[in-house]
């Protein structure tokens, strides 16, 4: 991931920040743009679009990890459905990871007060990314740790040799205040670089508690990034109750784990980025882009992650076409792919498309499910609040009129906002969305018709608006350094 989830959280906690408050009545837009503007968010609050895109996706076409048949094939259908809406479509390249997860299995096979003769199952599920274990599987003590702090403690010699479980626990209060993004934040980083972290003390192998709530005993993948400093050990996420009764075990007196992961990481495959172009009637070579990322895992369907955000991006021009409307700058469809396993989607954009960065308007990217949209963030100066306000005032009778800036954009637009593009996106609420995120349980029922529906509004609204802005934005400084 940031790894890619990771850096994505600078976004998710910045959003959370104090609203942008305007005791102000907002300026005004032109009376037809405003026209339209209610025009768009009307037609998208009674359109089945994106619910019925949403629904191909996820029940026609299924799980689409990167460098599956599935991925490649929802590329071609997303390219063929927006060329239907007459818009200029086309695959871009993208050489992306062939990551297969295979068979999972643990067990404890030693442990106190076990009953002879018998073993406790463990679910878990293979950490995107993990090598495998030996075919034979391995055969281990475990040590539990709450922290890197613990496990830095224990040393080499409590740790050589061991299955090392990070137990670091999802704080579902936080995140049922509305505050999934921080919560997230606080425990992804073992499932990014536990692994890792265990490695460099001689563990043999390491286990992640799920980073997400909602415990009915369901693993929480993801991917992890192997550190160059560290041997490469395989690597789990095991459910919240399965932590927690190994945790408790391992207090007790010795606790000895079977673990077998067949992951293969294949060579590179080549996919693509879908992108379209409804192009501006005045000013087509400036570009404002709507999108989501086109991967998902391969556990559910990747509804929510990130299926909607796709649908939702599909809509925004779906609506313009059918409303017979006409955009000053050009309106581009992106379904990003590969965000999940390292972001190449991303990166290959911005590198075939560097040097015409200063051409790209904004770009807005939807990649926290479908819950109900409250407001737009902004990652670029606050002096743009005030062309976006009208906009705001517009989507309030939804639900969605808060504006706030935020520090960073989600993940595959972020190389673009670190090339001085302005970035934008939904906030949406993030009670639940990590119960079902990375999991089985990321299916189509996890989305509701009407909320996908709101989230459409916010996407076409909000780029109908930075289309036909009569200035320019002030954009974010550019910003060096690594991808992600």
């Amino acid at each position: 991931m940031k790894t890619n989830c990771c850096l994505a959280l600078v976004l998710l906690s910045s959003i959370f920040a104090p609203a942008q408050r305007n005791l102000q009545p907002p300026p005004s837009y032109p009376p037809q743009l405003a026209a339209e503007l209610k025009q768009i968010q009307r037609a998208a609050l009674a359109s089945d679009y994106a619910w019925n895109q949403l629904a191909h996706l996820t029940n026609n076409i299924g799980p689409r990890p990167a460098g599956s048949p599935q991925a490649t094939f929802a590329a071609q259908y997303v390219a063929d459905e927006l060329k239907k809406l007459g818009l200029d479509a086309r695959l871009e390249k993208v050489m992306v990871p062939h990551w297969v997860r295979g068979e999972e299995t643990g067990a404890l096979v030693e442990f106190p007060g076990m009953a002879p003769g018998t073993t406790q199952k463990v679910v878990l599920t293979a950490l995107g990314g993990s090598v495998a274990t030996p075919a034979e599987g391995l055969t281990a003590d475990v040590v539990a740790v709450n922290n890197f702090d613990e496990l830095n403690a224990l040393g080499k010699e409590k740790v050589a040799g061991k299955i090392v479980l990070f137990n670091a626990v999802f704080d579902q209060q936080l995140a049922a205040t509305g505050h999934g993004g921080p919560a997230y934040g606080q425990a992804v980083i073992y499932r990014a670089i536990g692994a890792s972290s265990a490695a460099r003390l001689g563990a043999v192998a390491a286990l992640v508690r799920s980073v997400g709530g909602a415990d009915y005993r369901l693993p929480h993948t993801g991917g992890m990034q192997y550190l160059p400093d560290a041997p490469r050990i395989p690597a789990a996420a095991v459910t919240a109750e399965d932590a927690e009764q190994i945790a408790y075990l391992t207090q007790q007196g010795r606790v000895r784990m079977r673990l077998l992961l067949t992951p293969q990481k294949l060579p590179d495959v080549e996919s693509f980025n879908v992108v379209a172009d409804l192009k501006g009637s005045e000013h087509p070579e400036q570009v404002v882009i709507v999108s989501g990322h086109l991967d998902s895992w391969d556990l559910g369907t990747g509804a929510i992650d990130d299926g909607a955000g796709v649908a939702v991006a599909m809509q925004a021009a779906q609506l313009v076409k059918q409303l017979g409307l006409h955009p000053r700058r050009t309106i581009r469809v992106i379904a990003w792919m590969n965000e999940e396993l390292g972001a190449s989607g991303a990166i290959a954009y911005a590198a075939a498309h560097k040097n015409d960065a200063a051409n790209h308007f904004a770009a807005i990217e939807s990649d926290l499910g479908a819950g109900h949209p409250v407001g737009i963030h902004m990652a670029a100066p606050a002096s743009n609040l005030p062309q976006l306000r009208p906009a705001s005032a517009i989507l309030q009778s939804s639900g969605a009129g808060i504006l706030q800036v935020a520090e960073d954009a989600e993940t595959d637009i972020g190389p673009l906002c670190r090339m001085g593009v302005p970035c934008f996106g939904p906030i949406q609420d993030s009670r639940f969305y990590f119960n079902y995120h990375h999991t089985a349980a990321d299916t189509l029922d996890k989305v509701a018709p009407r909320e996908l529906q709101e989230n459409a509004a916010v996407m076409a609204v909000l780029a109908y608006a930075l289309a036909n802005l009569p200035q320019a934005l002030e954009r974010p400084a550019a910003r060096t350094g690594p991808a992600f």
